[in-house]
């Protein structure tokens, strides 16, 4: 599924989906194709569900016109600068 399918399908809402397919320009991945795990109401829920989310399942709201999650180098993080 599309992003913009979803946006449309649910306006307003956080959705906690899987990515199916992406892309990466620079240090941000942008998904392009989607299944959609669970809508979600309220804030607190979504918060819960992206804290027990795994690598490639996410929560976002539809008011984003699109995905862009940054990718963080952390490789220097663990000492090794």
């Amino acid at each position: 599924m599309k992003w913009k399918e979803v946006r449309k399908i649910y306006p307003n809402k956080f959705v906690k989906l899987q990515i199916i397919e992406y892309h990466m320009e620079g240090n941000k991945k942008y998904v392009d194709d989607m299944a959609i795990i669970k809508v979600i109401d309220d804030n607190k829920e979504a918060t819960k569900e992206l804290v027990e989310s795994g690598e490639d399942i996410i929560v976002y709201h539809t008011g984003n016109e699109e995905i862009a999650i940054e990718v963080k180098d952390i490789r220097g993080y663990r000492g090794a600068i």
